[in-house]
C-alpha cells in the first residue's frame, strides 16, 4: 500500500503526465481501493466504476479552483485518494478518521458536502451562478449517477439551470444501478434507447451515408438531428436547455479526457452522458454490484466477506419477517421503499408479493405522498425508510399524511446512531421533528419483540403511526410471532421499582437504564411511546419520586425528554430533572457503542448522571 501511495500524483502532477502515465494512475487507484477497502470496509463497487472518470476530471480541470461536486459520495474514494488523503484510508469511516462521504472541512477539493442523493446539480448551479456574479472563469462540474436521477430535486435543478444559462457541466454517470437495482421510467428509457439496435444503427451510419451526396448535406444534418430527437436519451435534457453529449464509454480514458477538453471550450449548460460498469476491474463486484455496494472487510482474493454469527438477527430482519407474515394475513398491506430494498429488509416481501411491493426510486417525497394516495382508497401502506431519509419527506409526512389523518405506517430504520456513515446518516432527529406533528403516534421499542408488537399496533391504528428502531442486532430473543399482539397506545411499562429517582428510557436505551437503575436503586420505566406520553404514569411517578432522568438515543433538543419536561412544567411539578440524549452537534462517523459511551448514554453514563441527581437530592432534603 505504501508503494502505491509513493507513486500517487497530486491533481497538479496528474495534469502534467502523459496519457500512458495517467493510465497507470488508473490502475494504481483501483489497486489501492481494493487493498484498503478490503481491510476497512466501505463503499466499493460504485468507486471502482468511477476511477477513470475521476482521473480524467482531475487531469482536465484545474482543481480545486475548478469545482467538482460529487453526488452522494458513494463514488468519491478515488477522488479522496488523488487529493492527498490516501494515507488516511486505514482509518476510513471510524471515529476521528476519514469520512466516507464528501466534507468541505476535510479538504479544499471537496467543493460540497454530500451524503444524501441528488443534490449535486443544485449545488453546482449555485456555484456556477456565483462564479458568474463574481466575474470568475471557473469551471463547475456536477457528477450524478443514474440512480440519483430518480429524485425530483435533480430535475428541479436541471429545469432552473437551462433557464439561467449558467456555465455548468453535468456528468451523468450511467451504470444502470443505484444501491438497489434501478427503477423508474427514466432509467428504463435510457437503458432501452442505449441498447436498441435502431438507435445504434442510426447513430453509426445514417448521417454519414446521406452526407456522401453533396446537395443533400444540409438535409442530412436536419435528418440526423430529427432522428436524434426521436431516439436518443438526450431529448429530455435538450428540451430543458442543456446541450447533450454522449453517451461515451466511461472507462475509455482517452475518450473521456478528449471529450472533457472539448467541453471546456463550450459555454453554457452542458450534459455529458457516460456509461460505466459498477464494480469495474474486480470480478466479484462486477458480478454482484449491489452486494458490493457497501462492504464489510473481505478477502480480496475470493471476495468473501465475514459472515455474521447465525444467531445474530438484526432489527431490519425482524421488520422484514414481520412484513411478510403480516402481508400474508392482510391483503390490503403494501410495502413502499425509496430505493432501499436490501437495506430495509424487503427482498423476501418482493419475492412473495411482487404486486404489493413498490420501489419508487430515490424519491422519498413521492414515496410518502404515494402512500397517502393509496391510503385514501382503502390500501394500507407500510413505508420502509431510514430515519435520515424521512427528513427529505417532512412536508409530505405533515401535509399529505398527518393533516388528513391517513393510516400509513412508517417503519423507520437506522433510528439513533448508525456508526460508520456518520453525520449525514445519523438517525438523530426523527423524534424531535416528528413529535410536533398532530395525529402521529410515535413508538420506540426496547427490543425486537416489542418492535414486532408495535408494528402490529401501528398497522391496526386508524391514523399515521411511526415505529423507530436502530441499526444492528437485537437481543437474540425467541420471538412470539402472534400478529394479534399489540401494545396499548400511550401506555408505558415499569421495568423496575425503585426509590427517589425515576429513569425514563425511550427505545433501546432501556437495557442500559436497567443496569444503571439496579446500581442506583432507581425506578426504571420503558416509556414505549414518544407520543402520546403515558401522562397518567408520569403524574403518579411525580408523586412518589423526587427526581427524573430521561434517556433517549436521539436529539436532546425537542426530543422525547423535552416532551416529559413540557408535561411536568405544565402540571406544575418542580423537581430535579436531567435529559440525556444526543447533544446539539452533528455526530461524526465512528463506532456507535463508542459514541454512546463518550456521550454518557451507556449504562455507566446513565448511572453517573443518576448518581449526580441523587447527590443533589441528598444536599436538598426537601427536593426543592
Amino acid at each position: 500500500m505504501n508503494d502505491l501511495l509513493k507513486g500517487m500524483p497530486t491533481p497538479a502532477e496528474l495534469r502534467q503526465m502523459s496519457r500512458s502515465e495517467q493510465k497507470s494512475v488508473v490502475k494504481m487507484v483501483r489497486q489501492f481501493l481494493l487493498e484498503t477497502v478490503s481491510q476497512t470496509g466501505g463503499h466499493l463497487s460504485s468507486c471502482l466504476g468511477a476511477v477513470e472518470l475521476t482521473v480524467a476530471l482531475h487531469a482536465v480541470f484545474n482543481t480545486p479552483e475548478d469545482r467538482l461536486i460529487w453526488d452522494v459520495g458513494h463514488q468519491a474514494y478515488p477522488h479522496k485518494i488523488l487529493t492527498g488523503r490516501g494515507p488516511l484510508f486505514p482509518r476510513l469511516r471510524i471515529k476521528d478518521g476519514l469520512s466516507g462521504f464528501l466534507k468541505r472541512d476535510e479538504s479544499p477539493y471537496d467543493s460540497f458536502g454530500a451524503g444524501h442523493s441528488s443534490t449535486s446539480i443544485s449545488a453546482a448551479l449555485g456555484m456556477a451562478v456565483a462564479a458568474k456574479l463574481g466575474h470568475k472563469s471557473r469551471e463547475v462540474v456536477a457528477i450524478i449517477g443514474d440512480g440519483a436521477m430518480t429524485a425530483g430535486l435533480a430535475y428541479e435543478a436541471l429545469n432552473n439551470g437551462g433557464v439561467l444559462d449558467a456555465n455548468l457541466l453535468v456528468i451523468l454517470n450511467d451504470n444502470e444501478m443505484s444501491i438497489s437495482p434501478n427503477v423508474g421510467a427514466v432509467s428504463q428509457y435510457l437503458t432501452r434507447i442505449l441498447s436498441g439496435r435502431f438507435y445504434n444503427t442510426v447513430r453509426e451510419g445514417a448521417g454519414q451515408a446521406l452526407s456522401f451526396v453533396p446537395p443533400l448535406r444540409e438535409l442530412a444534418k436536419k435528418a440526423e438531428e430529427g432522428v436524434k430527437g426521436l431516439v436518443t436519451p438526450g431529448t429530455l435534457f435538450e428540451e430543458m436547455g442543456f446541450h447533450y453529449f454522449g453517451p461515451i464509454d466511461g472507462h475509455d480514458l482517452d475518450a473521456l479526457i478528449q471529450t472533457l477538453e472539448n467541453l471546456k471550450k463550450i459555454r453554457g449548460p452542458r450534459l455529458l452522458h457516460i456509461i460505466t460498469k459498477k464494480g469495474k476491474g474486480y470480478a466479484p463486484a462486477e458480478q454482484d454490484p449491489c452486494g458490493y455496494h457497501g462492504v464489510t472487510p473481505f478477502n480480496r482474493m475470493d471476495g468473501k466477506m465475514a459472515k455474521k454469527p447465525a444467531s445474530a438477527v438484526s432489527y431490519t430482519q425482524v421488520f422484514g419477517d414481520w412484513l411478510c407474515d403480516k402481508g400474508a394475513a392482510e391483503k390490503q398491506l403494501v410495502a413502499i421503499t425509496p430505493a432501499m430494498r436490501e437495506g430495509s429488509g424487503l427482498v423476501r416481501f418482493e419475492q412473495l408479493f411482487p404486486d404489493r411491493y413498490f420501489d419508487v426510486g430515490i424519491a422519498e417525497q413521492h414515496a410518502v405522498t404515494f402512500a397517502a394516495g393509496l391510503a385514501c382508497d382503502g390500501i394500507h401502506p407500510v413505508v420502509a425508510i431510514y430515519s435520515t431519509f424521512l427528513q427529505r419527506a417532512y412536508d409530505q409526512l405533515l401535509h399529505d399524511v398527518a393533516i388528513q389523518n391517513l393510516p400509513v405506517l412508517f417503519a423507520v430504520d437506522r433510528a439513533g446512531l448508525v456508526g460508520a456513515d456518520g453525520a449525514t446518516h445519523q438517525g438523530a432527529f426523527d423524534m424531535a421533528y416528528a413529535r410536533c406533528i398532530p395525529n402521529l403516534v410515535i413508538m420506540a421499542p426496547k427490543d425486537e419483540q416489542e418492535m414486532r408488537d408495535m408494528l402490529n399496533t401501528g398497522f391496526a391504528y386508524q391514523g399515521p403511526a411511526l415505529v423507530r428502531y436502530p441499526r444492528g442486532n437485537g437481543r437474540g430473543l425467541t420471538l412470539n410471532k402472534d400478529l394479534s399482539r399489540q401494545v396499548p397506545i400511550g401506555k408505558a411499562e415499569v421495568l423496575r421499582e425503585g426509590k427517589e429517582l425515576a429513569i425514563l428510557a425511550f427505545g433501546t436505551r432501556a437495557a442500559a437504564a436497567m443496569v444503571a437503575g439496579a446500581a442506583l436503586d432507581a425506578t426504571v420505566v420503558n416509556m414505549r411511546f414518544v407520543k402520546p406520553l403515558d401522562t397518567e404514569l408520569l403524574t403518579s411517578l411525580a408523586q412518589s419520586h423526587r427526581a427524573f432522568l430521561t434517556v433517549e438515543e436521539g436529539a436532546r433538543m425537542g426530543g422525547a425528554g423535552s416532551a416529559v419536561a413540557e408535561f411536568l412544567l405544565n402540571e406544575g411539578v418542580v423537581c430535579p430533572l436531567r435529559l440525556l440524549g444526543l447533544p446539539d452537534i452533528f455526530i461524526e462517523q465512528g463506532d456507535a457503542g463508542q459514541w454512546l459511551a463518550d456521550l454518557g448514554l451507556d449504562a455507566a453514563g446513565i448511572e453517573k448522571s443518576g448518581g449526580e441527581l441523587l447527590a443533589l437530592l441528598a444536599r436538598s432534603p426537601s427536593g426543592a
